[in-house]
């Protein structure tokens, strides 16, 4: 599928900020650096071919079921060469480095008995799409350390028009499927690739831990229902950096678990860093956070970011039964352009997985910052709508400016919401002008452990 010029446009963009970045800023906390492999081998050796007609889901399977046995003699390499590579779903191993050379392209079949049916997280309790079983996806990891996906910018094309089309006809049997998916996996790279039409995610760590995903160019069209790019879930120790990202809905969107699901299984995400990345996202959030975040969302430091041409910049999602909490979050040196809402807090948003969440599992929104924020072509500075059982808090604003379209009537709607703001433009709703003056311990910082843990790492 051509990729538009709009989305051209915001990869050279991104491009051009990596090598500035590259030349005069260190990289993320988290950055994640593995060991050459000793051992390689080429999918053709296992009877692949690249002929975008031939399915190779077991060449894929073979070659790493192989490439196991060098696990303890320093890891493995599975080499993609150029080609149309088409196959089902398939797991990797640990110690593995899969390398998509460049002018490879590895297909996602589009029947969907290629995919395996597996149970749902254990955080959601069902489907995201559908009650009962989900689509396994398409690259898949299980406890796996020591794993990364990368190559000389290759492509991983998932072919999700079938999937969007069965979405939108209520055709589906069981929640459809991502790119990548890797749970309860740590030391993980994701690099040097593009990621083309997901199913659903195109990125999804899930329960993991040090993640590093970087130099990526993910891509869905405009119209694609539901299509999210990257999306931490009950992760910690997460890196994301120099990317450029335009789906149909999210871009990026953190996660931690559906209501009683994701109370009782009790993971948050948490210690996630993004930076110098191109965000656009047509019917959905730039950067999102929730609505499923019942486990928590917690020290999370966003800068230098681009968002464009989306419905919403910024926004956080929950509603009464979730539980979680948003806290400790600090969002600084963002540009947007042609954004309809900038910011969003919404305390009733997102539905449930069934009737058995407590509705006064309250969500706790505390301790957000943004700061050093420059906008244009704003139709709405920001909803900041709570819940008036659990009221946000300490929402702070600094130097934000956003320009307002000249046809929009309302700057910004508040209400269960307190904070602090200084320099911001249009000034904000009463809730949010109290003075900084009394506030400075609530703003600007992030726990400790946010250092422990990067320096741990």
């Amino acid at each position: 599928m051509k990729m538009p010029v709009a989305f051209l446009l915001l990869l050279a963009l991104c491009n051009a900020i990596k090598v500035h970045g590259e030349e005069s800023e260190g990289q993320c906390d988290y950055k994640l650096t593995l060991d050459p492999r000793p051992h390689s081998v080429s999918i053709l050796e296992f009877g692949a071919v690249g002929d975008g007609k031939t399915l190779n889901t077991i060449a894929f399977q073979n070659a790493i079921f192989y490439l196991k046995s060098f696990a303890d003699k320093g890891g493995a390499q599975l080499y993609v060469p150029p080609g149309k590579w088409l196959t089902g779903s398939f797991n990797l191993t640990s110690h593995l480095t899969l390398f998509l050379e460049k002018g490879a392209v590895i297909l996602g079949s589009q029947d969907p008995s290629h995919w395996d049916i597996v149970d749902p997280l254990p955080s959601y309790g069902r489907g995201i799409e559908l009650p009962g079983k989900r689509y396994r996806s398409l690259i898949n990891g299980y406890m796996l350390n020591d794993v990364a996906i990368t190559g000389d910018n290759g492509t991983i094309d998932g072919q999700g028009s079938v999937w969007w089309d069965w979405f939108s006809s209520q055709s589906l049997n069981y929640s459809r499927p991502h790119l990548v998916e890797l749970i309860s996996s740590e030391d993980i790279v994701v690099s040097n690739l593009t990621f083309l039409n997901a199913p659903a995610y195109s990125i999804h760590p899930v329960y993991c831990s040090n993640v590093h995903i970087q130099n990526l160019s993910v891509y869905a069209p405009p119209k694609s229902p539901y299509t999210v790019g990257i999306v931490p879930d009950s992760s910690k120790n997460v890196c994301i950096e120099d990317c450029s990202i335009a789906m149909g809905h999210d871009s990026i969107a953190l996660k931690s678990g559906w209501d009683e699901y994701g109370i009782s299984y009790g993971r948050q995400t948490t210690d996630v860093h993004i930076r110098r990345v191109h965000l656009q996202s047509s019917s959905g959030s730039s950067i999102a956070f929730g609505s499923e975040m019942s486990g928590g969302i917690s020290n999370v430091q966003v800068e230098k970011v681009h968002l464009q041409d989306s419905l919403v910049g910024i926004e956080f999602r929950t509603t009464k039964g979730r539980g979680g909490y948003f806290k400790d979050i600090i969002i600084s040196d963002v540009e947007l352009d042609n954004i309809v809402t900038a910011f969003v807090a919404c305390g009733d948003c997102g539905s449930h997985p069934d009737d058995d969440f407590d509705p006064n599992a309250l969500p706790v929104v505390d301790k957000i910052t943004l700061k050093n924020i420059i906008g244009t072509s704003i139709s709405v500075a920001g909803n900041f709508t709570g819940i008036q059982e659990s009221p946000f808090t300490n929402i702070c604003l600094s130097h934000v400016t956003l320009s307002i379209n000249s046809a929009s009537s309302t700057s910004w709607v508040c209400s269960y919401v307190s904070g602090f703001s200084e320099s911001v433009s249009p000034e904000p709703c009463p809730d949010l002008e109290s003075s900084y003056s009394n506030s400075s311990s609530t703003c600007f910082s992030l726990l400790k452990s946010y250092g422990r843990a990067a320096a741990a790492f």
